[in-house]
C-alpha cells in the first residue's frame, strides 16, 4: 500500500480510501494537495470522499457491526496484536512518511509510530479483562452487569498526532466489538492508512474498519447525521468540537470529545533550576509545539524568575530547526502555511502590550518555519495568554505565593493538562488536588499512555481516551436481572 522510505529518499506512496476491505484510487473524486511542510511543495494528491463512498461506508460498517460484536474476544485480541506488531514492524518507514507529511523530525514521528502499536497491544490485552460483575441476590437469584458495544463509531483526529491518535481511537473502538469509520486528516494520510494496511495484514474481518479522507464539514456532517453512527470520537479544536455537539443532539449520540488546552506551568523556587530548564525547554517545542499538552504558561516564583527567564532563553537560541528528515534537527516546520502567520500575530500582539521577546519571535524564510520562541513579561490581556498559540511560543509570568499560582493556572476555561515543578510534597499534593485539569505532570510530561485515561475538563471537552476508561467509552451498561 505505501513504498518504503527512508532518509533523503523521495516522498512516494499510492494515496487511496479504505472501504469494505476494499482500496478505492482516485478516479472521479477530487483531490487534496499533500504538502510537504518543510518545502511548502506539493508532493502527492488525496482522493477524496464523495457522498456515494460514505454512504457505502455506513452500509458496510452496519453489516459488519453484529458480526464483529459476536467474534470471541480472543480472536479479536489475535487481530488487534497483529495489527500492532505490523506497525512496530514498519515503525522507520511509517516514521518517514509521518515527518514528510507533518514535519516533525524524524525520530519523533517513528517514536509516534511506536505509540500507535502500544495502543493496538495494550487493548489487545485490555479486552480481556472486561470482566462486568455480579450483583448480590437472594438465593435462586442473579444480576449481572456486563458492558456491550456501542455500535458503529465514526472517528475525526487532527494532523499533530495523526497516527497516534488514530490508533488510540480505533484500537479502543475495535477492541469493543464496535465497527469504525474514520476520517483521518487530510494533510497527513500516508502514515494514517497505515493503520488500515496493519488491520488488513492482521486479518479484521471486511467492512470492520473503513478509512475515508474528504472535505471536513461534509464529511462529518453525512457521518453523524446517519442513524447508522451510534458513537462520534472527536480530537481537535474547541470551536469544532461544539459544532459536532450540535450535529450529536438531534440523534442523542454519545460523545468523546478532546479539545485541547493552554498547559500552564507552575516552577516553585525548591527546584533544581538547571535540571528544570533541561526538561522544560525540549518538551516545549517537541513537535514545534503542536501538542495539545504542549507546556506553554510558564509561572515562575519570583525569586528565580529572572534565572529562569535567562537560561530558557539560552536554551531557546540553541533549539536546532531545520527539515524533519535532516540529521541532527531538533525541531521541524509547523505543519500548515496557516500556522507561521497565526504565531506571528500572537507574538506581535504581545509584544505590542509589553512582553519582552527573549528568544526567536520571527519566521522562517522557506517552508512553513517558525523560530523557537519565548516571551517573558507577558500581561495577562495579550492574546496569547488567553488563547492556545499551538505552536512553538512560551510564555512566562512571575508569580508571589501558591495561591496565585493556582488562580493563574485556573483561571482559563481550558483544562486539559498542566504541570508543576517543586521538591515539597505537601504542596505537591495540594497542586494535584486543586489545579483544574484533567491531567497533571509533577516533575515530570509522562502523562500520556496506553494505560492511563487522557481527556479534559471545563471547555477542553469530556470523556476519555487511554486505560480501561477509553474502552468503556465505546461500550453501553447492561443489566440483566433472572428471578
Amino acid at each position: 500500500m505505501f513504498a518504503p522510505i527512508w532518509l533523503g529518499m523521495t516522498y512516494q506512496t499510492d494515496l487511496k480510501l479504505f472501504i469494505d476491505g476494499a482500496w478505492r484510487a482516485g478516479e472521479g473524486r477530487d483531490c487534496h494537495e499533500v504538502v510537504n511542510p518543510a518545502t511548502a511543495q506539493t508532493i502527492a494528491r488525496l482522493p477524496l470522499a464523495t457522498e456515494a463512498d460514505l454512504d457505502e461506508a455506513l452500509h458496510v460498517a452496519e453489516r459488519a457491526f453484529p458480526m464483529w460484536r459476536d467474534t470471541d474476544v480472543e480472536k479479536r485480541s489475535a487481530i488487534l496484536r497483529k495489527a500492532g506488531r505490523y506497525l512496530k514492524e514498519n515503525a522507520k518507514d511509517i516514521g518517514a512518511l509521518l515527518t514528510q507529511e507533518q514535519g516533525k523530525p524524524v525520530k519523533e514521528a517513528i517514536g509516534e509510530v511506536y505509540g500507535a502499536a502500544s495502543m493496538f497491544a495494550w487493548y489487545a490485552e485490555e479486552i480481556k479483562r472486561d470482566y462486568g460483575r455480579t450483583l448480590v441476590r437472594p438465593v435462586g437469584q442473579r444480576s449481572i452487569v456486563t458492558h456491550q458495544p456501542v455500535g458503529v463509531v465514526a472517528t475525526f483526529t487532527p494532523w499533530n498526532f495523526p497516527i497516534y491518535l488514530l490508533a488510540k481511537k480505533v484500537a479502543a473502538a475495535l477492541a469493543a466489538g464496535c465497527s469504525v469509520i474514520s476520517k483521518p486528516p487530510e494533510e497527513t494520510p500516508a502514515c494514517c492508512q497505515a493503520v488500515a494496511k496493519a488491520l488488513d495484514e492482521a486479518g479484521l474481518p471486511q467492512g470492520v474498519f473503513q478509512l475515508v479522507h474528504g472535505v471536513p464539514d461534509m464529511v462529518s456532517r453525512k457521518l453523524i447525521g446517519s442513524d447508522v453512527v451510534r458513537k462520534i470520537s472527536f480530537t481537535g479544536s474547541i470551536p469544532v468540537g461544539k459544532h459536532l455537539m450540535h450535529l450529536a443532539a438531534d440523534g442523542v449520540k454519545r460523545l468523546t470529545l478532546e479539545l485541547g488546552g493552554h498547559a500552564p506551568v507552575l516552577v516553585f523556587d525548591d527546584v533544581d533550576l538547571d535540571k528544570t530548564l533541561d526538561q522544560l525547554v525540549p518538551q516545549k517545542f517537541r513537535n514545534a509545539g503542536q501538542v495539545c499538552v504542549s507546556p506553554t504558561r510558564f509561572y515562575v516564583q519570583e525569586g528565580i524568575y529572572d534565572d529562569f527567564v535567562k537560561g530558557f532563553a539560552e536554551r531557546t537560541k540553541r533549539v536546532q530547526v531545520g527539515d524533519g528528515m535532516a540529521d541532527g534537527t531538533q525541531m521541524g516546520p509547523l505543519a500548515n502555511a496557516r500556522r507561521p502567520d497565526a504565531i506571528r500575530e500572537l507574538v506581535d500582539d504581545a509584544r505590542a502590550k509589553g512582553a519582552k521577546v527573549l528568544a526567536g519571535g520571527e519566521r522562517g524564510n522557506e517552508g512553513f518555519f517558525f523560530q523557537p520562541t519565548l516571551l517573558a513579561d507577558v500581561p495577562l490581556d495579550a492574546d496569547i495568554m488567553n488563547n492556545e498559540p499551538f505552536g512553538p511560543v512560551a510564555v512566562a509570568r512571575p508569580f508571589k505565593d501558591m495561591d496565585e499560582a493556582l488562580e493563574q493556572a485556573n483561571r482559563l476555561p481550558y483544562g486539559l493538562a498542566a504541570f508543576a515543578f517543586t521538591e515539597n510534597l505537601r504542596r505537591a499534593n495540594i497542586l494535584g488536588d486543586r489545579i483544574e485539569a484533567g491531567m497533571v505532570g509533577i516533575n515530570g510530561f509522562a502523562i500520556s499512555s496506553a494505560d492511563a485515561p487522557f481527556g479534559g475538563v471545563k471547555e477542553s471537552g469530556f470523556g476519555s481516551e487511554g486505560g480501561k476508561e477509553g474502552l468503556e467509552t465505546y461500550q453501553v451498561v447492561k443489566a440483566i436481572h433472572m428471578c
